[in-house]
């Protein structure tokens, strides 16, 4: 029988030792693989707050719809390849300014509403971009798109982000545009709980 290459550098080791080797070895490879996985193509998000109800769920804090957290996957891999559209959830880094505004820093999940050079303006509970009034079928019945009213023009690398649930998210509009560095990639897929798995 054909040895393995982990067979075959394990092989003149006395047992148990080979054995032990052997495991180590494998052990080894799957958690490179795993943290390679992690590090450049998929990565794992816990939605914490309300702030992208009702899109995503959570539980135990004022406007969670849910039972639970959803647990959700980003894609780290697709903007070598492409950029942001508005409208895509992404997860990114916030900025220094969030940790002030909002009391947490660290990784947020919002949705894009504005690009690169664009012009975005909240009037009157309506979000406009370049002067046309933005469709969010996203939002939740009733609730308005945002306040208050604000007028903002993006750089070449900003984007701006909100929440979905505008009552209750902590974004762009209290700590201004975020830059493209910043963007770890867009979610793709909810994997927990088992009753809300499915691609976004």
């Amino acid at each position: 029988m054909k040895k393995g290459p982990i067979a075959r550098l394990t092989g003149r080791l006395p047992h148990p030792w080979s054995t032990v080797a052997d495991w180590t070895i494998t052990i080894a490879i799957a958690v490179g693989v795993v943290l390679l996985v992690k590090s450049f193509i998929v990565n794992p998000y816990r939605i914490p707050s309300s702030s992208m109800e009702p899109t995503f769920h959570c539980t135990g804090m004022p406007g969670c719809l849910g039972g639970s957290n959803d647990r959700v996957l980003a894609n780290r891999f697709i903007w070598h390849f492409s950029d942001p559209k508005r409208g895509d959830v992404v997860v990114f880094e916030a900025p220094e300014e969030a940790a002030e505004q909002c009391g947490q820093a660290g990784t947020y999940v919002k949705r894009v509403i504005g690009l690169p050079g664009d012009t975005v303006r909240a009037a009157e509970g309506d979000v406009f971009v370049n002067g046309e009034r933005l469709e969010e079928p996203y939002l939740r019945e009733g609730h308005s798109a945002t306040v208050p009213d604000f007028s903002v023009t993006l750089g070449n690398d900003e984007y701006w982000m909100m929440g979905d649930n505008r009552d209750m998210s902590c974004d762009s509009r209290r700590w201004g545009p975020v830059s493209r560095d910043r963007l770890i990639g867009p979610v793709f897929f909810v994997y927990w709980p088992i009753s809300r798995i499915g691609f976004e």
